[in-house]
């Protein structure tokens, strides 16, 4: 019963927060994202996430990772696989935790209490053994990510200044975060501008047609809100 109370409570919120919103209509891009922070109607600061839909087949993959220009994750929680001298650096930019087969033990033992794992090339045999562990988290370190480098100064700069993976799942979807509800409404165009313009970087070569088929916006309790793309 009480689960059902919460239920008709979030029903309630959710259907007041969508008034405003015609679902057949694809909004400008400022105008949805007004729409989507009035619906974020929560006690909590929500996320508000794009959803870009792609015309891709099913052996075409989308996946990069960027830097968007206005960084809203706070303190990311890095950790390093690295031995030697790669370990000092790590530590000198700022790394959460950093080890070898030692941290590679630690996490195998069931430690996850991080936002990011790193590695070196020469760690990436022994790190390949967590892939039951941080495969099914998303954080294994991966080349395509730029977060298997030696240049480890470099890299932990950039994943602190907010530097996040997107990809298109299996039916075509990049989905990601692009901002909170409390931010600036121009910050969050901005956000998804830039977004939609590295995405579409990655078209694939051999794409026949048009790459993007929608772009929608919503926030964590909200509805979502279709965005009318520029020519």
């Amino acid at each position: 019963m009480a689960s059902t109370r919460r239920s008709n409570r979030r029903s309630s919120r959710y259907q007041a927060a969508g008034q405003g919103v015609d679902r057949a209509r694809r909004y400008p891009l400022a105008e949805a994202v007004d729409l989507v922070k009035a619906g974020a109607s929560a006690k909590f600061d929500e996320t508000i996430e794009c959803a870009i839909r792609l015309n891709i087949s099913g052996n075409q993959t989308v996946r990069d990772t960027c830097v968007l220009p206005h960084s809203f994750q706070g303190d990311q929680r890095i950790v390093v696989f690295a031995r030697d001298d790669k370990a000092e650096e790590a530590r000198s930019a700022g790394a959460t935790e950093v080890g070898a087969e030692d941290l590679v033990e630690k996490v195998q033992g069931g430690w996850v209490d991080f936002d990011i794992a790193v590695a070196t090339p020469d760690m990436m045999r022994e790190v390949g053994k967590l892939g039951p562990v941080l495969g099914r988290r998303g954080l294994m370190p991966n080349p395509k990510t730029r977060t298997v480098s030696n240049d480890l100064t470099a890299t932990l700069a950039e994943l602190r200044k907010g530097r996040v993976e997107f990809r298109a799942d299996k039916s075509g979807v990049v989905q990601m975060a692009v901002g909170k509800a409390s931010m600036e409404a121009s910050q969050i165009v901005e956000n998804v501008e830039f977004l939609i313009d590295e995405v579409g970087k990655r078209r694939p070569t051999d794409l026949k047609g048009d790459f993007m088929g929608s772009v929608a916006m919503s926030s964590t309790m909200g509805p979502g809100v279709k965005v009318a793309q520029s020519d």
